[in-house]
């Protein structure tokens, strides 16, 4: 196998995260893994509804904290929530500064929405949904005129070289030919920014290749990862086949789209005084239990919102007209689908993982600021604030001022990743660890995925997506409570005292599966 030092910053992802902490590393120099052409199959392009930040004087970084506190259902980190939200002002400006169109009012201060379970509106959005795509346009136009960053296209990072306690090193492959031959790359420090695991369901609003590898990676390596019971589903991905699930913003409800039923009942107000702008664990499973009940629910955008949704949203709108659905005429059909994943990789206010050597950053993180249910557009405003946390902590290890670029060649080889059972361990994740979860559910999880496992022995990508079904399942198993975007309906009520977060090794919840398959035997 083919070995290269660098004494370049490994970034690996290519998503918000990953550029913003390759700008922020400038001028040390970096060379950042992208699975896919820059700009594309990130998650952090689909997302619509922009960055929250107290940017109103009626506003406050305070205020924003004790939102996010409360969405997060008492698993939120009081010190990490008020490190971003007071950051996040900051992030704004500087995103303007690079060239980000973020929408203004006539004496130009910015057009900010209210999304659900914020106080006030506090979410700064670009042309209405167009906030994830705008953002990393103008970052992918900055990183292009910074020579210290390489950006090497169509390799995927399969695996870390571990010791158990430090990380030296990433496994490469091709994009094309995940098992192929891969090529250990060293450099000088390591950022993890892969995205998250929402593509491990069945029914997801994230890009084909989010589906947690990056996670499992570091928790093969063995890291520790915090949280990951918890993963937000999102109530209004577009009901119409398609995979990934087309995603119709909150700012829709913020604007007063409301939920109805298949009779054309609003069914939100029985269920929460804050209606369609209640927590989005709570619209979820009105919208998921709604639908089991063949009651097909919708987002009636009409009269709130009529005809200037094609303008004010035209990502949702040409979703809709390309399946088929005008919503100036008739309500958009929805589900609930995994959207984000509040867990991942244990981190510090620095980003470091329990890991040497190995930073991470983005959805693959799990810092403390989302807890049980993440506030809506916090995520990109996360992956801001701890992207320039990992540069800043770098930048006092690494000092090298200049490096060659590095010349990688990823040997052709074979996909035997079998998308039978891909589809296989997504319909168990969504039928088991979804967003109604019981023990027997959740060991009857945590065998199958442990016999698909089995199948694809010698295949690091297969394994990596399975670690993080496990650690999801298992993690869902020990947490006997309903704690938001987590529900037991074996366990419906929240235990009482403030939240515990979890944490679990990958050697721990696989323990934990293999007692469960004893049990069974």
């Amino acid at each position: 196998m083919q070995t290269i030092d660098t004494p370049r910053v490994v970034i690996i992802g290519a998503g918000l995260a990953a550029v913003y902490t390759a700008l922020k590393l400038a001028p040390l120099p970096v060379v950042m893994i992208s699975p896919e052409p820059l700009g594309s199959g990130a998650s952090s392009a689909w997302a619509q509804g922009g960055v929250a930040a107290a940017m109103a004087r009626t506003d406050s970084p305070e205020a924003h904290a004790d939102d996010t506190m409360r969405a997060g259902a008492g698993s939120v980190l009081r010190e990490v929530a008020e490190f971003v939200t007071k950051a996040a002002p900051e992030h704004i400006l500087d995103l303007s500064e690079l060239g980000t169109g973020f929408d203004r009012t006539a004496d130009g201060g910015f057009v900010q929405s209210r999304e659900a379970a914020h106080s006030a509106a506090r979410v700064v959005r670009v042309k209405g949904d167009q906030a994830g795509s705008e953002i990393m346009r103008a970052l992918i136009v900055a990183l292009r005129e910074t020579p210290s960053i390489q950006v090497i296209e169509g390799a995927l990072a399969v695996g870390l070289e571990s010791d158990g306690a430090q990380i030296s090193g990433v496994y490469l492959t091709s994009s094309d030919a995940p098992n192929g031959k891969p090529v250990l790359l060293r450099g000088a420090a390591h950022v993890l920014a892969t995205g998250g695991s929402s593509g491990l369901y069945a029914q997801t609003t994230n890009p084909a290749r989010i589906r947690g590898q990056g996670i499992g990676m570091a928790a093969r390596a063995g890291a520790r990862i915090a949280d990951a019971e918890f993963v937000q589903f999102h109530p209004t991905a577009i009901d119409v086949g398609e995979d990934p699930t087309p995603l119709a913003t909150e700012a829709l409800r913020g604007e007063g789209a409301i939920l109805i039923d298949s009779d054309g009942r609003r069914f939100m107000p029985d269920i929460h005084p804050d209606a369609e702008l209640a927590s989005r664990d709570t619209v979820a499973r009105a919208v998921y239990l709604q639908a089991q009940a063949g009651k097909r629910p919708a987002l009636d955008t009409r009269e709130a919102i009529g005809a200037e949704i094609a303008t004010h949203f035209p990502a949702v709108t040409e979703a809709c007209l390309r399946n088929g659905v005008d919503p100036k005429r008739e309500p958009i059909p929805v589900t609930a689908a995994a959207h984000y994943h509040m867990g991942g990789v244990e981190t510090d206010l620095a980003g470091r993982s329990s890991l040497n050597g190995l930073w991470v950053c983005g959805e693959a993180a799990s810092t403390g600021l989302h807890g049980a249910n993440r506030l809506a557009s916090n995520g990109l405003l996360e992956a801001l604030v701890f992207a320039r946390s990992c540069a800043r902590d770098i930048a006092g290890e690494v000092t090298v001022q200049d490096a060659p670029q590095v010349n990688v060649f990823l040997a052709p080889g074979v996909d035997h990743v079998d998308e039978q059972d891909v589809a296989t361990l997504r319909r168990t994740m969504a039928e088991h660890v979804g967003v109604v979860r019981d023990e027997l559910g959740l060991r009857r999880a945590l065998i199958e995925i442990a016999a698909l496992e089995a199948r694809h022995a010698d295949s690091d990508l297969f394994l990596n997506m399975t670690a993080t079904a496990t650690l999801i399942a298992a993690a869902a198993l020990l947490r006997e409570e309903s704690r938001g975007a987590h529900y037991r309906s074996d366990f419906p009520d929240l235990i009482p005292g403030p939240g515990q977060r979890s944490a679990l090794t990958l050697t721990e919840a696989m323990a934990l599966r293999d007692r469960i398959a004893k049990d069974v035997a």
